[in-house]
């Protein structure tokens, strides 16, 4: 069984600092490893990068992050990655990492995603160039996901993304900005590998639980959604379905 904590959206600055972290000085305690979902800061600033590094650099567990939206805002998501890489914090983007934990082999393989909808109320790679560039972003994005999650040699299998796979974890958002917060492509590449938990954040104001259509459970862990400083899953090496979760305040 691997434990993996989980949060995404903590949108550090300054402000926020110390916030988290006497839950997370008790990470040791309770898991193997923190994922970051995205949205580790407000406006993608060295500045603010630095205040997540503080924040989340030097824990007793490995810490393994993808962005969101708000950590490209400032154009700068190069020098955003190299501060938190530089504060011991793996940063993935279309790309993947094994860490062995007693003997078992968890693979993540992480991207922050992008839009475009759902099954049947998606957009679609025609017409305008500006909307197949939309579309044909996340399909690049997705494919590589795919690829990544198809090649970890690995026990255990997470996929982490920021936008989201799945329409159910969106419940509670306006069904206009659906588009805006996941792609059904993104879910297509999850159940391409025999992946055991899907993490996201991204929808403050969505739902904690999902499942692809392959089978894959799904949870948003934006911190607004479960209100906690992360949640605990525990996953089984050889059961994809054995899956329970805690929380830490």
């Amino acid at each position: 069984m691997i434990r993996v904590a989980a949060v995404g959206d903590v949108h550090i600055d300054a402000d926020v600092v110390g916030r988290y972290r006497p839950a997370l000085d008790q990470l040791g305690d309770c898991a193997d490893v923190l994922l970051l979902a995205g949205d580790l800061t407000r406006h993608g600033t060295v500045a603010e990068a630095k205040c997540v590094a503080t924040e989340f650099g030097g824990l007793p567990v490995p810490v393994i992050a993808v962005l969101g939206n708000h950590d490209h805002h400032s154009d700068q998501p190069d020098e955003v990655t190299k501060v938190l890489e530089d504060a011991g914090i793996t940063v993935l983007e279309g790309s993947g990492t094994v860490q062995t934990f007693g003997g078992t082999r968890l693979g993540v393989a992480g991207a922050k995603g992008f839009g475009g909808g759902f099954a049947g109320r998606c957009g679609s790679d025609f017409g305008e160039p500006e909307m197949k560039a939309f579309i044909r972003t996340t399909s690049r994005i997705a494919d590589r996901l795919g690829e990544v999650l198809r090649g970890l040699d690995c026990d255990v299998l997470v996929a982490l993304t920021h936008y989201a796979p799945v329409p159910e974890t969106l419940a509670g958002e306006p069904l206009e900005i659906y588009p805006f917060l996941g792609s059904y492509l993104l879910g297509q590449a999850i159940d391409s590998a025999p992946t055991a938990l899907a993490l996201h954040g991204h929808a403050h104001h969505g739902s904690e639980r999902g499942t692809t259509p392959g089978g894959v459970r799904v949870r948003n862990v934006a911190h607004p959604v479960i209100k906690q400083a992360y949640s605990v899953f525990h996953v089984a090496t050889a059961d994809a379905d054995a899956l329970t979760a805690t929380s830490r305040a």
